[in-house]
């Protein structure tokens, strides 16, 4: 029997053609800022709340646009586990800080690929499609 996938929402802060992406304390993989969604919440409300958890941004749900959906293999989950992530779109000034779960915060462009897991990799192919980053 195949686990359910993991249902997660993240937030794209672009920037000089590239995005805001993170690594958690004492690992190294870049991940996009966002998480679980949580029993009762939309997307919007989850990628709006880990935004604010991991990188102290404030965005509200309405502020956020939906950019779209990658379903791939969940990275650290056996295989044939997937995650299905909503990528939304925030616009702030502020500038993120790390929050205790979040060892760093990095500005990624496609050439960083190869410190992504699967779902990340997907997120900046589609954002150089889009004409975001480089």
């Amino acid at each position: 029997m195949t686990a359910a996938p993991l249902i997660v929402s993240a937030v794209a802060v672009v920037r000089d053609r590239a995005v805001l992406m993170v690594t958690a304390r004492g690992r190294e993989v870049y991940y996009m800022p966002g998480g679980k969604v949580d029993p009762g919440e939309t997307a919007a409300e989850a990628a709006a709340r880990e935004a604010f958890e991991e990188v102290a941004l404030q965005f509200t749900p309405g502020d956020l646009e939906e950019l779209f959906e990658v379903r791939t293999q969940a990275h650290g989950e056996p295989d044939g586990r997937q995650v299905h992530m909503r990528v939304f779109r925030g616009w702030t000034d502020d500038d993120p800080v790390p929050s205790g779960e979040v060892g760093a915060v990095h500005w990624t462009t496609s050439a960083d690929a190869n410190r992504c897991p699967p779902a990340g990799v997907d997120v900046l192919r589609r954002l150089v499609g889009l004409g975001l980053i480089d």
